[in-house]
């Protein structure tokens, strides 16, 4: 139904018309209640477009009330500091969200009375929010007409007009975010923004799409082509790469040693069990041996491995072992850099998912250690 490129106006009045009143039917039918959604709470709009960014809202949920039982509002969150937003904020990943969100609700405070702006530029100006946020707070908080295009939208509108461009490169997503525009409700944006999100989220997904339960089937180009798989086209997705990391476990009675990890390229700000990613060729034990050595300026020996897990981060396929630790002398907590902690009081201090996992099989171990075991 599309090539590239698009004519100025790619959807007809008549069509254009009939989606939206489809549409927005089945939204006000079908919708999900959401702790963001109907609210009238700008705020609750803000910590959830920050949080949904590259996460899908099934995992948001769970973190996203945690998150305003710590910080109820605005003013809140701007007194708070990094380290506390990234502690309400752990286990949701990629902590710049974490961080960006809490600069910009100290930039709302100062310079906006704690309130959003209506402006785009203005949106767009604060720490963390590009073109997918600033149109959704706009749409969403004051009823802006400006489109978003994320995920969802980009598959949901490359099926329904088949757009043949890949969405991976910038033609194609230019292809779809003017379909987007041309389609926009300007009397429900808000509304309507979040329908086509919730379309591609709840019925038009990207496998077993429900077609059947689709407002816009009769209209679906790639429907009408039996297609619906194909869409939308792109790039071949990059081969995954396989990390081999080694930890090293220093405990002291219950607790274990955590230290602050400072890695813009990845999970910033978080603690973790001190190790490295691994070379190729390197042997775990003599690599980690020197790797702790150089950290703590220590002698350290190494022992039995305790526990191993997968974990995945984007194309990532992390094969995590961990290993009994003991430095000589003895090491302290460091302030801002390594603190010994509690396995089951960790809620003060934003660890990554990989770290909650390893953390939670080393408590399983302790848990075991502790049984009684039978007589003989």
């Amino acid at each position: 139904m599309s090539d590239l490129p698009l004519p100025a106006n790619p959807v007809p009045a008549p069509l254009r018309r009939s989606l939206r009143r489809k549409l927005l039917g089945w939204y006000d039918a079908h919708r999900r209640r959401l702790p963001w959604r109907d609210t009238g709470d700008p705020y609750r709009v803000l910590v959830s477009e920050f949080m949904l960014q590259q996460t899908r809202v099934a995992a948001v949920l769970p973190h996203f009330r945690r998150f305003l039982d710590r910080f109820p509002d605005l003013r809140s969150l701007a007194a708070a500091g990094d380290e506390a937003v990234c502690a309400a904020w752990s286990g949701l990943g990629y902590y710049r969200r974490a961080r960006a969100l809490g600069a910009a609700a100290r930039v709302l405070v100062r310079d906006h009375g704690a309130g959003i702006p209506d402006d785009l530029d203005t949106l767009r100006s604060l720490p963390g929010v590009g073109d997918y946020t600033a149109a959704a707070l706009a749409s969403i908080v004051h009823d802006r007409p400006a489109a978003v295009v994320d995920g969802n939208v980009l598959r949901v509108l490359a099926r329904l007009f088949a757009v043949e461009g890949s969405i991976s490169r910038p033609a194609g997503a230019r292809a779809v975010g003017g379909y987007a525009r041309a389609l926009l409700d300007p009397g429900r944006p808000g509304d309507w923004n979040q329908a086509v999100m919730e379309l591609g989220a709840t019925v038009c997904t990207p496998r077993a799409p429900r077609c059947e339960a689709c407002p816009w089937e009769a209209a679906c180009a790639a429907r009408e082509r039996n297609a619906v798989a194909a869409y939308p086209r792109r790039d071949p997705p990059k081969a995954p790469v396989s990390v081999q990391r080694a930890l090293g476990v220093f405990r002291r009675g219950p607790r274990v040693l955590l230290v602050h990890r400072e890695d813009p390229r990845l999970l910033d700000g978080t603690w973790e069990i001190p190790g490295l990613d691994l070379d190729p060729a390197a042997r775990p034990l003599p690599a980690l041996t020197a790797e702790l050595a150089r950290r703590f300026a220590r002698e350290v020996a190494l022992g039995g491995e305790l526990v191993r897990i997968r974990h995945a981060i984007t194309r990532r396929r992390f094969t995590v072992r961990a290993f009994a630790a003991r430095a000589v002398p003895s090491l302290r907590a460091d302030p801002g850099r390594r603190a010994w902690l509690d396995l089951e009081s960790l809620d003060d201090y934003p660890v990554s998912s990989m770290t909650s996992k390893v953390l939670a099989a080393l408590a399983r171990l302790g848990e075991a250690d502790r049984r009684p075991r039978p007589r003989s």
